[in-house]
């Protein structure tokens, strides 16, 4: 498995369907940096827990001027419903033929997405990656003081 850009690469351009249209990387990163949050699987527990921390602590991130944007493999439908069920806020993008986690280093065995998070700043430089053990995940308050940290160099 390829591991994906470092700290320092430029993030890979990318385009997927997601709860609130079609997503272009570069475009969102015309508005801000962008928090790549590449996650195992719709309503699974340590993922409904990781982004409804995220939606709860979403002003954390706004502050700082980071758009955040969730990622697995699930077909949209399964993104619809989850994002309906947990009133997520932030686009979740479909990328079934996992491409783009393969891009980032973010896809695992037997095609399910690794738990993995990209601070990528607005000139498109990755500030920040980290891949994690699937029952692992970075909080909203451990982020806070990561990006607010990465953002300031």
């Amino acid at each position: 498995m390829a591991a994906g850009p470092a700290v320092g690469d430029t993030a890979p351009e990318f385009e997927l369907d997601s709860t609130q249209g079609l997503v272009r990387l570069s475009e969102k990163l015309s508005h801000g940096a962008v928090l790549l949050v590449f996650y195992p699987g719709d309503g699974t527990p340590v993922c409904t827990n990781q982004l409804c921390d995220y939606r709860d602590n979403l002003g954390v991130f706004s502050k700082l001027g980071v758009h955040v944007l969730a990622i697995n493999s699930q077909p949209l439908s399964s993104h619809e419903n989850f994002a309906k069920a947990h009133e997520l806020p932030f686009p979740l993008l479909s990328d079934p033929d996992r491409k783009t986690c393969k891009l980032y280093g973010a896809s695992g065995l037997f095609g399910m997405t690794k738990r993995s998070l990209f601070l990528i700043r607005a000139d498109g430089t990755v500030l920040y990656q980290q891949t994690d053990v699937p029952i692992f995940r970075r909080t909203a308050a451990e982020l806070e003081l990561i990006i607010s940290e990465r953002l300031k160099r």
